[in-house]
């Protein structure tokens, strides 16, 4: 069995994809044979956490440590480099097929109370392809007789229109703020934005967030990585449940994969956010949160 554990292909015209139980994620997408989606071989663990569910946190927490109901936790530092707890659990969790057509397939997940989070989250994820390319339809809900706090994102990385390097690319992210990141790249403030029109990623190192995002009528905010050449762009919209996104030009990996795409993370929250509280989500028990996100290819 390859080690992102059982696989699904889901197709519809020239969109394919694979889904894949361990992260609950995307292991490929294509579009006319077209790379969208960098993806991993079967006999790879997903670099750098590629195409995998974040719950229920995404990005840091300073140290590990926060607190919540006056109470204080610890969790399990995972990145060694910064003393933080990166990406939250369910991206390393084996999901569950409950659903399967061949155009899409809906997963579950369930996050068991443990030490440092003393809480149960139920994750549900719909993964389809249609005329508007990949869509995701992710729901979180609390089994629990407690109030839940928790953030959410996913973390694909996106290849540049065919393009082999990013360095040639563009990239346009409607946003009005960028955090200020200390050496454990957890906010100690805020900035205007530098990719409000498209912008050449050449010279360009970003692991950044981005926040107060521009939308459309419809609430959804569109993130566009292109080859100015060509014209081919790939097009990452989210709606209003995502507030931020998180943007990392791949610096940190290794080989070919060094800067070859580009991580564009919706996310509900900024780093730190089970400390800092910003827009942490807090669900009561019986209640859902709800998101919705996407990729079109142009």
């Amino acid at each position: 069995m390859a080690l992102s554990g059982e696989q699904w292909s889901i197709a519809y015209n020239d969109h394919e994809a694979t889904i894949v139980a361990v992260g609950g994620g995307v292991r490929s997408y294509t579009y006319r044979g077209r790379q969208i989606v960098a993806g991993y071989g079967d006999d790879e663990l997903a670099p750098g956490w590629a195409g995998h569910v974040l719950a229920p946190w995404p990005n840091r927490v300073r140290d590990g440590e926060y607190t919540y109901g006056g109470e204080r936790y610890q969790l399990p530092i995972n990145e060694i480099a910064t003393n933080t707890a990166l990406h939250g659990f369910v991206a390393w969790m084996e999901w569950n097929a409950v659903e399967v057509t061949g155009s899409s397939v809906t997963l579950e997940c369930r996050l068991p109370a443990r030490m440092g989070y003393p809480w149960t989250l139920q994750l549900r994820t719909r993964w389809s392809v249609g005329p508007g390319g990949l869509r995701a339809a992710h729901t979180v809900s609390n089994p629990g007789t407690r109030t839940a706090p928790f953030g959410f994102g996913t973390h694909c990385y996106f290849t540049a229109g065919g393009l082999d390097r990013i360095d040639e690319a563009t990239l346009h992210v409607p946003a009005k703020k960028k955090l200020k990141l200390d050496k454990q790249q957890i906010p100690t403030g805020s900035g205007p934005a530098e990719l409000g029109e498209p912008t050449s990623l050449g010279g360009l190192v970003l692991d950044d967030a981005y926040g107060q995002l521009e939308r459309g009528s419809d609430g959804t905010a569109e993130v566009r990585l292109a080859d100015p050449v060509s014209g081919a762009a790939t097009l990452v919209w989210m709606d209003d449940s995502f507030d931020w996104v998180h943007i990392f030009t791949a610096d940190g990996l290794e080989g070919e994969r060094r800067r070859g795409s580009v991580a564009i993370e919706p996310t509900t929250c900024p780093p730190n956010a089970l400390a800092s509280g910003e827009d942490l989500i807090e669900l009561s028990p019986s209640e859902a949160w709800f998101g919705v996100w996407g990729i079109r290819p142009e």
